[in-house]
């Protein structure tokens, strides 16, 4: 069963921060890690199958469960960067579930929602992750990225970019 209360990207995306105030800052901590300078053996990308929202929450989770096994590779071997931004502005209207919560509520009336997170949209074929490696630790870097999949919303697909490619400029 997956999560389907903000996945879909139905309408236009809300992202206009200055009419909205206490926007929330995206939950991401790097959106790049590891050694962005050199030419990798071994480049792969973490691909959108589906049309979705992906949540700032779970491209953190992402990110630090690739950063967890890139990370026995050595700090110099790997390049991970995260290539989606969370733009939308997710708003909810909050509603309270305690005993006489009727004479409080307001129900639908005035009901533009409360900022409570930032999300990504990804179309079928979106870039969200890459990974350039150093040495022959394929497998791992299939591994990580098949991982960060399984935090995600989406339907994904790892792909190899090319042997002997650049990561941050790929």
């Amino acid at each position: 069963m997956h999560g389907k209360n903000y996945r879909a990207a139905v309408g236009q995306p809300y992202t206009r921060k200055e009419f909205i105030h206490g926007s929330p800052q995206p939950k991401i901590a790097r959106f790049t890690t590891g050694n962005p300078s050199d030419a990798y053996d071994h480049v792969y990308r973490l691909v959108s199958l589906e049309r979705a929202q992906i949540r700032h929450n779970a491209l953190e989770a992402c990110r630090i469960s690739v950063n967890k096994i890139a990370t026995t590779l050595g700090e110099t071997n790997y390049f991970l960067a995260i290539r989606v931004y969370p733009h939308v502005i997710l708003k909810e209207n909050k509603m309270i579930a305690t005993a006489g919560a009727d004479r409080l509520q307001e129900g639908m009336r005035k009901s533009f929602g409360k900022p409570t997170g930032l999300a990504a949209r990804v179309n079928r074929g979106t870039v969200i992750l890459e990974l350039g490696i150093k040495g022959k630790a394929v497998k791992d870097a299939q591994d990580a990225l098949r991982v960060a999949a399984s935090k995600l919303p989406v339907q994904t697909r790892v792909e190899e970019v090319g042997v002997a490619a650049k990561a941050s400029g790929a």
